[in-house]
């Protein structure tokens, strides 16, 4: 019985952390195109790269306008 005096409180810990790694991902922009930056290794030529890269800051912009 004495171990749950123990294992609670780490629980609570961890869970404050998970929710700390969730807030700051959202606040960090973590979640947004996720899928452009994915398919981005798969493209061999440069230009089709930076035009990806260009929609991708067009984007961000857009956003953060809104």
């Amino acid at each position: 019985m004495s171990v749950i005096y123990f294992l609670v409180p780490i629980g609570l810990v961890m869970l404050g952390l998970a929710i700390w790694a969730f807030i700051w991902a959202v606040n960090n922009h973590q979640f947004e195109d996720m899928e452009n930056k994915g398919q981005q290794i798969l493209y061999d030529d440069k230009e089709e790269r930076q035009a990806l890269e260009k929609e991708d800051k067009i984007k961000s912009n857009n956003k953060e306008h809104l």
